[in-house]
């Protein structure tokens, strides 16, 4: 029997005694000594950092954005690399997907089921059947977004009426976790917020980017997970752009972000 994704992702945590996860944003715009701006060459530096980093990373998460740039190439270039990757290390697709219930079905199929990842970032605003296609198999998983990591989170993510709207959306996410198969999306850089949201949804795993290049602190981050809930952080380009982001920095950085995660456990 398939063990629901958030027991997956508890022994892929075990296994590589990592709650690191790699983003993998290649950027054609940035300078860098591992890859120029050609889509080949970033193909060629994407495999060539799997390979190097497999076993330091419970996950790779790879943000469609970076991909759907290079219209078709880039889509079979997502298939591609999901392959690569196969069971190296879990793989969540960045998609942030939301729409209603037919749609929702073939966006969950599109990410879970023909480019085989493990999960999908979904946004929640249109509610519970836009969420139901991306946790019917309980192997596959969603992270629901609940308190982002960028300024415009301030627009929506705190209205409140008696509670913000994040911690409603961690408590919507909390009861629809019957699967075992639900996290949440939580942004480093709103350290203060992590306590309440992690009493709103005791068993979901948290998600939290922001550590790397836009500043969120890492303490409160690691300090948020337990055993059965744990937070996993993601660092993109705080990684892939360390020192002149030559293969052997990426590595490095990934040890170093591995050491200050575990320091801090």
């Amino acid at each position: 029997m398939t063990q629901p994704f958030n027991h997956r992702l508890r022994s892929e945590i075990d296994r590589k005694n990592s709650r690191l996860v790699l983003g993998l944003d290649l950027d054609p715009d940035r300078k860098s000594k591992l890859h120029g701006g050609g889509l080949v060459s970033l193909k060629t530096a994407a495999r060539e950092i799997v390979a190097a980093t497999a076993d330091q990373v419970c996950a790779y998460k790879l943000n469609f954005a970076f991909f759907e740039r290079f219209g078709s190439a880039g889509w079979q270039w997502l298939e591609e690399l999901s392959q690569f990757i196969g069971d190296k290390a879990l793989i969540i697709g960045d998609a942030k997907r939301g729409d209603i219930g037919n749609s929702a079905s073939n966006y969950a199929h599109a990410i879970l089921n023909n480019l085989n990842m493990d999960a999908a970032t979904v946004n929640p605003y249109m509610g519970r059947d836009s969420l139901e296609p991306f946790i019917s198999d309980p192997a596959k998983g969603a992270f629901v977004l609940a308190l982002t990591s960028n300024p415009g989170a301030n627009d929506f993510q705190f209205i409140t009426e008696n509670v913000p709207l994040h911690r409603r959306v961690a408590r919507w996410a909390q009861s629809l976790n019957r699967h075992d198969n639900l996290g949440l999306v939580v942004g480093a850089t709103h350290p203060e917020y992590l306590d309440n949201i992690r009493a709103d949804a005791p068993d979901l795993p948290l998600l939290i980017p922001g550590v790397g290049a836009q500043g969120g602190s890492l303490a409160p981050a690691v300090n948020a997970g337990t055993p059965a809930a744990p937070t996993i952080i993601n660092v993109s380009r705080g990684a892939l752009y360390a020192g002149d982001g030559a293969l052997e920095d990426i590595v490095d950085a990934v040890a170093f972000y591995n050491n200050k995660i575990r320091e801090l456990e």
